[in-house]
């Protein structure tokens, strides 16, 4: 019998991504670690316009190499054992891959080069532990959360032993340089003046 509504679930089983792929309901979900966690529905106006402009911003970067920038809803499946057992798929806000191998009809193979996530009320714990972890455990290689709310952005990147390391909070009146896409820069002041 298909899946055509969440209720059908048991939303304390573990899935795989083959489950996922068979799943026929309207709702938006991800699997963090096999384990079902609901997308909020549409998102408010002022994170639609940050991730409209920061996809502005880093698709003027991409358009000079051979690298991709997209926006949720995006699937990045993580750790990648083999494709229908991927038990953790994520839809970042946006996320950079320059490895167009992984690509492919699906989404992302594998873990891009810089995952950006928009905290909103409700999604605070998934974005800044749920998933922080999983990033860095998946080998995302920069990770940024975007604050709105204090206009700030908290940059992490991946160090020898695989770890996140913080770098400098960045407020709405300066630039972020990116340390793994060499060139690729952000102007906070557009991105947090954004309507």
């Amino acid at each position: 019998m298909p899946i055509t509504d969440l209720s059908q679930l048991d939303l304390s089983k573990r899935y795989t991504y083959a489950d996922y792929l068979t799943w026929q309901f309207q709702e938006r979900v991800e699997l963090l670690r096999g384990r079902i966690a609901k997308i909020r529905p549409a998102s408010g106006r002022k994170h639609q316009a940050i991730s409209g402009e920061l996809h502005f911003q880093i698709k003027g970067y991409v358009r000079q190499r051979t690298c991709s920038v997209f926006a949720a809803p995006f699937d990045v499946r993580l750790p990648i054992p083999k494709a229908e057992q991927a038990y953790t798929v994520v839809q970042p806000d946006l996320c950079v891959v320059c490895d167009e191998s992984m690509l492919d009809d699906r989404g992302c193979f594998g873990a891009p080069d810089l995952v950006i996530e928009i905290l909103s009320p409700g999604n605070t714990k998934r974005e800044m532990d749920d998933k922080f972890h999983i990033y860095e455990e998946a080998g995302v290689k920069e990770y940024w959360i975007v604050d709105p709310e204090h206009e700030a952005v908290l940059p992490y990147v991946r160090n020898p032993d695989g770890s996140f390391v913080g770098q400098a909070p960045k407020a709405a009146d300066g630039t972020l340089q990116s340390v793994v896409l060499e060139g690729l820069e952000v102007d906070l002041n557009l991105l947090f003046q954004s309507k």
